[in-house]
């Protein structure tokens, strides 16, 4: 095994021990959650504040050093008491490079712990959610905290380190100037605070616009995925051009607020440079006038020019922590509002699925699945059919009932083993057509056939230059339309449920494919409860039972033909012709 392997190796591991347990997140507010991601590493948090600390005090005593060497060495000429003095002095720089090696290297180390405690913990979020995470956040949200908000979190914690050295160095140099004048001393300490005075209210105004902006990308970002993976329906609709209109402006709004963060961070950025400069200034102008009454000597002069040029980084620092704290709290509260979410059914029961396959019943709308049957859900809003596939496969809150057990109420493992939504716009994740048709199961050849032939999927295989074993890309990218949906039919069917719940499984199909995947899956579920949503007439025409929606509700329930007889509604939501003539299936397979 190569020595990079090993290496490659050995830090997973280390990874896999330092994020295998975030922790807890304290999820009361963003500054709250900043303060976890110190206190989740307290060694190293307080191993940088002290090398911090060390590193900008030395170079506080580094000024003084000097001013010794000028007085007892270079004005006087003694040679001895002048390389003594350069001495430490070159001693002092070579061990403050040290400890700033150290503080650099501490400090990244904090940084990459927050980064990825915080994706650790976003991650387990959003496997926690499960399904119910598309229905009560955007997947832009997620993107947004992943590629923006982690790293606005872990640069946040600079002040960790040099904000907390730049207290001490601060301390240190209004106590060493005091010693020289306690004119400049005064300066000093009320130097400070008249800069946070100046910068606050605009920390304050950029943490508010930047908020906004964090919710405008977000927005943006779900667009952005959005239309990549409805580019060829917006296209075969003719909506591309409304969607790329609705995109244009809604990027321009961003535009326009991202021009409003930078002018308050550009503010916050000159003030951060140009106010210790001013600083510096008059710190160096006082300290000129009383050497030339002869208050100072010349080395004491040399001393306060170079703490005060020494104050322009911790102060700097100050404004600069400043900035990133406000940042850094916007961001957590993003990523505190993601964490905040619930599933939408929680796991509090234990109560055993019924032993042999029973009825699935849905008092909100009505739906009755009898055991063994094919049924149908047909309505004008396919949202409501799908609410009540979301209630009977227990992803939402419901009286639904299983064998007259309240569905809630039996352990969720068992009802997910059992009872299997298929949604089609189920994620397709990357790897071999295989891998994505068994999913973590292993499955025999022949049983991957028959869901293949099922699903009407051979020509996709056949198509393919490696067959089941070809790669396919992330979300089916490499796929059509037509050929997603039914790979995912594919997969529903040869994981093999008691109970499959499939939503809209051949709306992207022309008529032909459409016609020989409803006969096929008839066959290919005999014995089995399956439930389709669907208004296609060649689907409708091959299932046993049709339940009939009307806000939500059951309006009518029977076969396909009695409802085209006996129910205008329903006749003229599921014909395709305005003569509302039948449609004979199996004329259109052959």
């Amino acid at each position: 095994m190569s020595r990079e392997r090993l290496n490659r190796e050995r830090t997973n591991r280390e990874s896999e021990v330092a994020y295998g347990d975030p922790g807890t997140p304290d999820c009361r507010g963003g500054a709250r959650y900043l303060w976890w991601l110190v206190a989740s590493q307290p060694g190293r948090s307080a191993a940088g504040a002290l090398l911090a600390t060390v590193w900008l005090v030395l170079m506080a005593l580094t000024p003084y050093l000097l001013a010794r060497a000028i007085d007892d060495g270079l004005e006087p000429g003694d040679l001895a008491a002048l390389t003594g003095w350069s001495a430490a002095l070159l001693g002092l720089g070579v061990f403050n490079s040290v400890v700033g090696v150290l503080r650099h290297r501490t400090m990244t180390k904090v940084r990459m712990d927050a980064n990825f405690r915080t994706v650790k913990v976003v991650v387990g979020q959003a496997t926690r959610l499960g399904a119910g995470l598309s229905r009560q956040t955007a997947s832009g949200e997620v993107v947004t905290i992943g590629v923006g908000d982690v790293l606005t979190i872990s640069q946040s914690l600079t002040v960790v380190g040099p904000g907390v050295g730049a207290v001490a160095a601060y301390v240190v140099v209004a106590g060493l100037l005091l010693s020289v004048s306690a004119q400049l001393a005064a300066v000093v300490l009320l130097g400070v605070p008249v800069i946070v005075v100046l910068v606050g209210p605009l920390l304050g105004r950029l943490r508010g616009t930047e908020s906004e902006y964090r919710e405008r990308q977000g927005v943006l970002t779900a667009r952005i995925g959005d239309l990549a993976g409805g580019l060829r329906v917006l296209n075969g609709l003719g909506g591309k051009g409304l969607f790329a209109d609705a995109f244009r402006r809604d990027s321009q709004r961003l535009r326009a607020q991202g021009y409003r963060v930078g002018s308050v961070t550009s503010w916050i950025q000159a003030l951060g440079v140009g106010l210790p400069t001013v600083f510096l200034a008059v710190v160096t102008w006082l300290a000129a006038r009383l050497a030339a009454e002869g208050s100072l000597t010349v080395g004491e002069l040399v001393a306060v020019y170079g703490y005060a040029a020494v104050l322009v980084g911790p102060v700097a620092f100050f404004v600069e922590c400043g900035h990133q704290i406000s940042r850094g709290v916007v961001a957590a509260r993003r990523v505190v509002r993601f964490l905040a979410l619930e599933p939408l059914t929680t796991d509090g029961s234990a109560l055993d699925a019924p032993a042999e396959p029973s009825v699935l019943h849905d008092p909100a709308s009505g739906v009755r699945l009898a055991p063994g049957t094919l049924t149908a859900l047909v309505g004008a809003r396919p949202a409501e059919s799908a609410a009540v596939v979301d209630r009977l496969g227990r992803y939402a809150a419901s009286e639904a009932t299983w064998g007259g057990v309240r569905l809630d109420g039996i352990a969720l493992p068992q009802v997910r083993e059992r009872i299997l939504v298929a949604d089609n716009e189920a994620d397709l994740f990357a790897g071999t057509l295989r891998d994505l048709l068994s999913g973590r199961r292993d499955r025999d050849e022949s049983a991957v056939a028959r869901a293949v032939h099922a699903a009407v999927a051979e020509d996709i295989v056949l198509g393919l230059p490696d067959g089941l074993d070809t790669a396919v890309d992330g979300q089916g990218r490499s796929l059509s339309g037509g050929q997603r949906q039914r790979v995912r039919l594919a997969r529903a069917l040869l994981a093999d449920p008691e109970v499959l719940l499939a939503v809209e499984p051949t709306s992207a199909l022309d008529a032909h494919t459409e016609a020989a995947v409803a006969a096929r899956l008839r066959a290919g579920r005999s014995g089995r409860t399956t439930l389709v949503t669907s208004t296609s007439p060649l689907v409708l025409d091959q299932v046993d039972t049709v339940y009939y929606l009307v806000d939500g509700k059951v309006a009518a329930v029977g076969g396909h033909r009695e409802l085209l007889d006996g129910e205008p509604g329903y006749r003229a939501l599921v014909a395709r012709d305005a003569d509302s003539e039948e449609f004979d299936a199996e004329e259109a397979v052959r």
